[in-house]
């Protein structure tokens, strides 16, 4: 089978992807949910003109000028407004706040008064319309404020509240079950035998798949066998999974049996082999709405393939309203030789001149098992499929991996 370009498998994996089920939740429980409707205000903000300082509500024509008296009549404080009307010559006592009463148009600052007794005297002219938030200044009943396909920010939540929603409407969180393979793979912690090593990859995609707004489901380690790794896929099943993603066992070895599991359990397949690297042997299939992730076992190459098909298809399950991941323009910080057939996706550092200009510093090692090298990394430089060779400054797109 030919190697599929990273675009069209991409576009296999999104398919015919549709966001999940809505539902109603509390607004303490919604952060970094996704909304699946346009949330309009319930409420104007500020309901009524409110005085955004402390100090006296008065009419700006008996405060116009510098040494003016007034008398005070009233106090208003916030929750508890003044019923009465200012009339000329008057003024109330405000805090911040406050609702402005009926006849004010103005308020004077407490430092530019002096206050004796029921009287005060202007030390600044007063202005129409300073010091106060007029009604709605914020927002009106019916303003669509927060939009279908948001996830919803710390910030959102606040706005929320102040449209006067206890419950938003989200989409349901992906479930995504994460299966290991391989029986070379041993737990941190643990001393490795001989031929093993420390199994890595499962932390780094939990914690992906978490970040983007998925529950994961931790299917373990499965033996190198076809019952083990078939057994895990059922688990996968069973356990609702709307994304099943496996690690190892995606080449074309002997030991290699993922795909006869997937395919023998009547997933179909749309690809196994992809025209990038890190992370040519990837596979994908669907076993009706679960989708599955082939990854490799390589701890770059799993993270890179899933940084760019595992964390779309979640965003498009969550019915994010942005799904692909951004490119950014930067330049080379350094040489980089001609490129072959596949797309390749280089781990760099960024660096940011005193101009702005974004530099992108490959690292000097970019084998598919370095962890090290991965970690320190800050972004995905991507080079074309046969990319001559270039030197620094050249002009160059990179793909920010998550902080």
């Amino acid at each position: 089978m030919a190697l599929m370009p990273v675009s069209d498998a991409l576009a296999a994996v999104l398919a015919g992807v549709k966001p999940l089920p809505e539902e109603m939740i509390p607004l303490d429980e919604a952060y970094h949910h996704v909304l699946a409707r346009d949330v309009a205000a319930r409420r104007t903000q500020p309901p009524e003109a409110m005085s955004a300082m402390d100090g006296y509500a008065v009419r700006a024509a008996d405060a116009a000028k510098v040494d003016a008296q007034l008398t005070v009549i009233g106090e208003v404080a916030a929750g508890r407004p003044f019923a009465g009307v200012v009339g000329a010559g008057e003024a109330v006592r405000i805090f911040t706040g406050g609702v402005v009463p009926a006849g004010a148009d103005a308020v004077v600052i407490q430092e530019d008064t002096v206050a004796e007794g029921k009287r005060i005297t202007i030390k600044e002219a007063a202005i129409a319309g300073r010091h106060i938030r007029p009604a709605g200044v914020d927002f009106r009943e019916g303003d669509v404020l927060l939009r279908m396909g948001t996830r919803l920010t710390e910030r959102d939540l606040a706005l929320a509240a102040g449209m006067n929603h206890p419950h938003l409407p989200v989409r349901r969180r992906p479930k995504v079950a994460i299966l290991a393979t391989g029986d070379e793979l041993v737990m941190p912690g643990t001393t490795p035998g001989p031929g093993q090593i420390v199994y890595s990859n499962g932390y780094a995609l939990h914690a992906l798949a978490r970040q983007e707004g998925a529950d994961t489901i931790d299917l373990g380690i499965a033996a190198d066998t076809l019952e083990a790794t078939t057994a895990g896929i059922r688990r996968a099943r069973e356990s609702g999974a709307d994304i099943l993603i496996t690690t190892g066992g995606a080449s074309v070895g002997d030991h290699d049996l993922v795909q006869q599991a997937l395919r023998d359990e009547g997933i179909a397949m749309a690809f196994w082999k992809i025209a990038m690297r890190p992370g040519k042997p990837m596979m994908h299939g669907r076993l009706g709405a679960m989708g599955v992730i082939g990854l490799p076992g390589n701890p770059v190459s799993s993270y890179v393939c899933a940084f760019l098909f595992m964390v779309p298809l979640i965003r498009a399950l969550s019915g994010r309203a942005v799904i692909h991941h951004l490119r950014e323009r930067a330049v080379l910080g350094r040489d980089v030789g001609a490129n072959d057939q596949r797309e390749d996706y280089l781990r760099a550092r960024l660096e940011r001149r005193d101009d702005g200009t974004l530099v992108a510093l490959p690292v000097n090692h970019q084998d598919s098992s370095l962890l090290a090298n991965l970690a320190a990394a800050q972004a995905l430089l991507v080079r074309a499929p046969f990319a001559p060779k270039a030197e620094a400054g050249t002009p160059c797109e990179v793909l920010r991996l998550p902080a």
